[in-house]
């Protein structure tokens, strides 16, 4: 019996040796080279992967189906991280890219990212249509690496990183960077993202040392996402060997986490609401800003005070992409931990994201801590609590009847503003806090996220949300 093949808003996922295995990763190639020959495409297929177990050898067993229906393929020589396949794409006009990855996820999941034209994360329509491909596979053929590369069907890019760094400097401050000369250390996760980061730091004059380079299949026992939980070592070092600053990227390189040197973790949601501020402020970039539903509203308020618009959108990167577009927004992001700016790529990417944090500290002369510090004395107080309530399996038809047929909702003991149910529920408080929940896509799990003016509030709003489900917290 085949396993059904199902993408996310961050690709297909899947455990190794249980359903992500040989067979399933071809079943998958073969999906996208019947779609590619489908639209009829003649630009090569990008491939790349990052640092996970198998993630290499899947590669290449892509790359085997593709060049057996004489589909062209480039290949990268080395592991590389998400947004550079994304970036290759569009520099080189492509119409599909691929990367081997499972982004931040456990160390026993891999999986795969479809990229489609100009670099985009591909539509839940583009991968329903690759799922009943995929399902219509029922033999695939497929051609040794080696013969497909001598026969010209396989081609390694040369310098893959070049163009990619290069468009990064090339909209950098370099001269504020080289003036202040950060002290930083930085931790990517046994992931991908150590060289292009390694040499825009290098290249700026930035002393930087690193932790946590080797290629390591467990990713140190811990998850490779930049949390605060994941990055006490780093933030630890960072204050006792006196950096100016920390930065932790997740293993596929488009999520970001910021350690100041006292130590303290900046969040995604203080990441994107000090970047917005320094680029609208300090280098007179002028546009709205763009969040998904779980991310704060803090930004909402900036961008009223500069006259601009925030829009939401639902969860899902491809929303922050398309809506950036339409507006012409300065930037876009999510609380899990990506961004993207105006004028680069249209996927997540912690490299770009993290060299103009840098920017930022190099010319404003301030810590992270103390941007956080103004915005808050300015804005006010705007704290958000995330958690994921698990349930049995067969409770989820109870819970969804409650929340989205029947639609009731506990006390929460403040003036509701109004209900949206487009991407989950969520609820806005007369106060500009909220909460919402989403359905997991892979596991009982209910994800919810509070905003409030403090913590305390907001784990409260959690809470009460909770109990009414008759879930435990």
């Amino acid at each position: 019996m085949k396993t059904p093949i199902k993408f996310g808003t961050g690709g297909w996922r899947a455990v190794i040796g249980d359903d992500f295995t040989r067979e399933n990763i071809v079943r998958v190639a073969g999906g996208v080279a019947q779609m590619y020959l489908q639209d009829h495409c003649t630009t090569p297929v990008v491939i790349g992967y990052d640092r996970r177990f198998l993630s290499d050898s899947a590669a290449k067993w892509i790359a085997e189906v593709l060049a057996a229906r004489d589909i062209p393929v480039l290949f990268l020589n080395r592991s590389a991280p998400t947004p550079l396949i994304m970036h290759t794409v569009l520099k080189r006009a492509l119409d599909y890219g691929m990367e081997v990855t499972a982004s931040h996820n456990p160390a026993q999941y891999n999986g795969i990212k479809l990229i489609v034209k100009e670099g985009r994360d591909a539509s839940a329509e583009a991968t329903a249509r690759l799922e009943t491909l995929i399902e219509a596979v029922d033999t695939v053929d497929t051609l040794p690496f080696d013969k497909a590369v001598a026969a010209g069907k396989i081609t390694y890019i040369k310098n893959p990183f070049n163009d990619f760094l290069d468009d990064i400097l090339d909209v950098l401050d370099t001269h504020a960077i080289r003036e202040r000369g950060l002290r930083i250390l930085f931790d990517p996760m046994h992931g991908s993202s150590t060289y292009p980061l390694n040499v825009i730091l290098h290249t700026t004059r930035c002393t930087l040392d690193l932790i946590n380079t080797n290629k390591d299949a467990y990713f140190g026992g811990a998850m490779p996402a930049p949390t605060a939980s994941t990055l006490t070592a780093l933030a630890r070092r960072v204050v006792e060997d006196n950096y100016d600053l920390g930065i932790g990227v997740d293993g596929d390189g488009d999520r970001l986490g910021i350690i100041d040197a006292n130590g303290r973790y900046i969040n995604a949601n203080e990441i994107l609401v000090v970047l917005y501020y320094y680029l609208h402020e300090y280098k007179g970039w002028r546009g709205p800003v763009v969040r998904n539903l779980a991310t704060t509203h803090m930004l909402d308020k900036i961008a009223a005070s500069f006259g601009e618009t925030c829009y939401e959108v639902p969860v899902g990167f491809k929303w922050i992409s398309a809506k950036i577009d339409e507006v012409d927004a300065i930037l876009g992001g999510e609380s899990s931990g990506g961004l993207t700016v105006r004028g680069h790529i249209h996927g997540k990417d912690s490299v770009y994201a993290a060299a103009l944090f840098v920017e930022m500290v190099s010319a404003t002369g301030k810590s992270p801590s103390d941007l956080m510090d103004e915005l808050t004395a300015k804005y006010g107080s705007y704290k958000m609590e995330e958690y994921n309530l698990h349930f049995r399996t067969e409770d989820k038809p109870r819970i969804q009847h409650i929340i989205f047929n029947e639609k009731k909702l506990p006390d929460f003991g403040r003036t509701i503003d109004h209900v949206s149910y487009e991407d989950g529920c969520k609820v806005y408080f007369a106060d500009d806090s909220f909460i919402i929940c989403r359905f997991s896509g892979t596991e009982p799990v209910l994800r919810i996220f509070a905003e409030s003016a403090t913590s305390a509030e907001a784990k409260a709003l959690i809470r009460a949300f909770a109990e009414f489900l008759g879930l435990p917290v």
